[in-house]
């Protein structure tokens, strides 16, 4: 066995409360490309940086525009957790994972059997209107942009979001996560350029 690998074997063993911090090369195993890899989101050519589309203010000024990227770039329906989530998920199972705090918007992990995730930038998988706070899951948004290029509330007319956290908007559950850290006995990172 790899040194590295018995290592961290043994650190997850010895331990009573893991924290998990995970990014975007997490789910690049499960077919779902990063943010700044060679192929990754930010290298690839748009009319506007992807930056730029994911802000809250492109959103809320070009919307079809923002719809068309979403669509295009943002949505992998056909992604399934791999080895990275399930191991999680086993981990919280057996008592030792306390928390999975993720930059991803995938639903990945949540979908692997992890009940205890905090999603950083949201996810996919709700929508709610802007005008008057309706809500929806993200399949019935996602069916929607496949009839209209500005999914709008079946209530109101008004324009759908995704639950995603634009660039311009404040992350989500930083409490929690903070918490989560402070209290752990360890802190795996996996799959992120955060430093």
């Amino acid at each position: 066995m790899n040194e590295s690998v018995e290592k961290l074997r043994q650190l997850v063993s010895a331990s009573e409360y893991i924290a998990f911090f995970g990014g975007a090369g997490v789910s690049t195993e499960s077919g779902i490309p990063d943010y700044r890899s060679d192929d990754g989101l930010y290298n690839q050519k748009y009319s506007y940086p992807p930056e730029v589309m994911l802000s809250h203010s492109f959103f809320m000024k070009k919307p079809e525009q923002f719809f068309a990227f979403y669509r295009d770039k943002m949505v992998y329906t056909g992604a399934q957790p791999n080895a990275a989530h399930h191991a999680l998920a086993r981990l919280e199972q057996q008592g030792k994972l306390r928390a999975v705090i993720t930059q991803n918007i995938d639903g990945l992990h949540q979908r692997a059997g992890s009940k205890r995730v905090l999603p950083f930038h949201g996810d996919y998988e709700t929508a709610h209107c802007r005008a008057c706070r309706h809500e929806c899951d993200g399949a019935a948004l996602r069916a929607q942009l496949e009839i209209e290029h500005i999914p709008s509330c079946p209530r109101c007319g008004g324009v759908m979001k995704p639950d995603v956290v634009f660039f311009g908007e404040n992350v989500l559950h930083l409490d929690h996560a903070d918490r989560a850290i402070s209290e752990s006995d360890l802190l795996l990172v996996l799959g992120s350029s955060l430093p």
